[in-house]
């Protein structure tokens, strides 16, 4: 699943009249880089929630066939938060523990190592978080790694992500259709001892600000990368 379904605030106005998932970075939308590393993955069936503007989005990326994908589509009439977006699109996503990624970052993790997270000695945990290392704008951290395990409190916190492997037993609190904030859920689990998580150290980037957002343009555009 790829969140797509934030207003995009702080990147106004360039989310006036775009959302931001189509804004582009290296010739490319930001949701595209997304679904062409999940495919390289091998993830071909896709889930795509969206609020503001969405129709552009199911415009732009139809069915997904030309991506080499499926797609299918959450549409929320108003934004639900990271939570209430992915309890509003379980029926979709099925019984099985299944990744999220924000619509929102830049990353090269490898996401097809996060394939069976959940699976064998893991089966009794409700998430996997990709953990990185702090940025300027986040330099207190999220959540302690120690030993393949994430904790809501502890020594060397390190900066969730946004990508993820959840069990939908994680969202069974929830009613369908109201807005709700994933890291409430995650302290519980995490309380609970049912979080596992990994540190990225590769190339990750929180796209937040249309000065961001200008800095990966640039940095794809010298690199000359185009896939």
């Amino acid at each position: 699943m790829i969140l797509a379904a934030g207003r995009g605030e702080r990147m106004r106005p360039l989310t006036d009249h775009c959302p931001k998932p189509l804004l582009e970075a290296g010739g490319k939308p930001l949701i595209v880089w997304h679904i062409e590393r999940l495919r390289s993955a091998g993830f071909s069936e896709l889930v795509i929630n969206h609020a503001h503007l969405g129709w552009m989005i199911e415009e732009a990326l139809g069915d997904g066939s030309r991506f080499g994908v499926s797609i299918r589509y959450s549409a929320e009439p108003e934004a639900l938060e990271t939570a209430g977006g992915i309890r509003q699109a379980l029926p979709l996503l099925g019984e099985a523990p299944f990744l999220v990624i924000n619509g929102d970052i830049f990353c090269d993790a490898d996401l097809g190592a996060l394939r069976g997270a959940l699976d064998g000695p893991a089966a009794g945990d409700l998430a996997h978080l990709l953990l990185v290392d702090n940025p300027e704008h986040n330099p207190q951290g999220d959540f302690a790694l120690a030993k393949g395990r994430v904790a809501a409190q502890g020594a060397d916190k390190r900066t969730f992500s946004g990508i993820g492997v959840y069990a939908p037993a994680l969202f069974d609190s929830l009613a369908a259709g109201r807005a709700a904030k994933l890291a409430p859920l995650l302290r519980e689990a995490m309380a609970a001892k049912r979080v596992s998580g990994a540190l990225h150290h590769g190339q990750w980037l929180d796209i937040g600000t249309p000065q961001r957002l200008a800095a990966l343009d640039t940095a794809l555009r010298s690199a000359g990368s185009g896939s």
